[in-house]
């Protein structure tokens, strides 16, 4: 699922907190299942971050990102957002939110080639 991927965790963390994703789903017996795919992305305001994709709610998703956020004291990007005008362009674009535990820190805008296998790339930030 290509839209799951602008999840990410602060780098550093990513293996302790998809194996704690993964350990949490398990227990709780909700369905998802994430993983890192080898790929980072650099903000000027945040960080870096590695990304990470998952499969399963997108809600359960949101939440439990934010739990692991608090339980390991990192900021995560929670992606999956989209732009509500449907314009046709070449590029593909989704919107992500950078939180510290439950306070969000900033804003992402994400975008990758409508064709072809590309990454997705920071386009914009902002911070609150």
């Amino acid at each position: 699922m290509r839209d799951s991927e602008t999840f990410g965790v602060e780098k550093g963390h990513g293996e302790e907190v998809v194996a704690w994703l993964n350990e949490h789903a398990k227990s709780q017996k909700i369905k998802l299942e994430a993983r890192l795919y080898g790929y980072n992305v650099s903000t000027k305001n945040f960080g870096e971050f590695e990304m990470f994709s998952w499969m399963g709610d997108v809600q359960t998703a949101r939440k439990m990102i934010i739990k692991a956020s608090k339980r390991f004291k990192v900021k995560v990007i929670e992606g999956g957002y989209k732009p509500k005008e449907k314009i046709l362009s070449v590029k593909k674009f989704d919107f992500a939110k950078v939180k510290k535990g439950d306070k969000t820190v900033g804003q992402l805008k994400f975008s990758a080639p409508r064709f072809g296998n590309s990454q997705w790339e920071i386009e914009d930030e902002e911070r609150h």
